[in-house]
């Protein structure tokens, strides 16, 4: 496996209260990783750190190393429109624009200047397709994409990161809003986009971990605890709190 994303020393402050201490991960082409970890433990704002999301936060100080195909994601040169296209971003909440399906999945085409109505055309359903939701809109695309179930809206917006072809996705917690049967779906859906895309997803949920996820990141307090393959951390886990956060014993 190639490392896509390589990740050192990372740490984070709120004003003064430090978030992260020190978070050391890398993330490969092709894999699923999964962050767990109890709630306020750092997953989610870790997450954040990799498309600089928490730029948008007051106050907030980045530091440490971020190599995404052996570049610094905080260099000053940075194009942050052009980083977030590159390493997208879906939401707990499914949150697609109000207004169409087509519209929604070309919009970060139409931003960035395509206008063929024909390679929209064919990006639309391409994207759709990925995302595993083409079935369900492909009659409908002048629909208002708000009018959707939730599973699907969520997957409408797995289809608009899709469209302007980034290299990692980004998912914080994409299934806790959602029924048994949507959470499936998604996680059929990331399962198979994994063959092409690096992902990195926040979960609360240790069994979803365990279905989908290549490897498996541990968070506690702001530290990272351990790092390892799914199959091993969730059998023979190195730590003492590791072993104790997968039995249930807090969390």
């Amino acid at each position: 496996m190639t490392a896509i994303l390589k990740t050192r020393d990372v740490h984070l402050s709120y004003a003064k209260q430090e978030a992260l201490h020190g978070v050391n991960l890398d993330f490969d082409d092709h894999s699923i990783t999964a962050l767990i970890g109890p709630s306020g433990c750092g997953k989610s704002t870790f997450l954040r750190c990799l498309n600089r999301m928490n730029d948008l936060i007051p106050k907030t100080t980045v530091t440490g190393s971020f190599q995404f195909h052996g570049k610094d994601i905080y260099a000053p040169t940075t194009n942050l429109v052009e980083l977030r296209k590159q390493i997208g971003m879906v939401f707990q909440q499914p949150n697609p624009f109000p207004f169409s399906v087509y519209e929604n999945v070309t919009y970060g085409l139409k931003l960035a200047g395509h206008t063929n109505r024909h390679y929209l055309d064919e990006q639309v359903e391409r994207s759709l397709k990925q995302a595993a939701v083409w079935d369900e809109t492909k009659d409908a695309l002048n629909k208002n994409a708000m009018s959707f179930s939730g599973g699907q809206q969520q997957r409408i917006c797995i289809a608009r990161l899709l469209a302007v072809q980034p290299d990692i996705i980004l998912l914080d917690e994409p299934t806790s809003a959602l029924d048994p049967i949507s959470s499936a779906q998604i996680e059929t859906t990331l399962l198979a986009l994994k063959k092409t895309y690096c992902i990195i997803i926040v979960t609360h949920n240790l069994q979803q971990a365990s279905r989908i996820a290549d490897r498996t990141a541990f968070m506690l307090n702001g530290n990272l605890i351990e790092d390892d393959l799914t199959s091993k951390m969730f059998t023979k886990p190195a730590n003492q709190a590791t072993s104790d956060y997968l039995n249930g014993k807090f969390g």
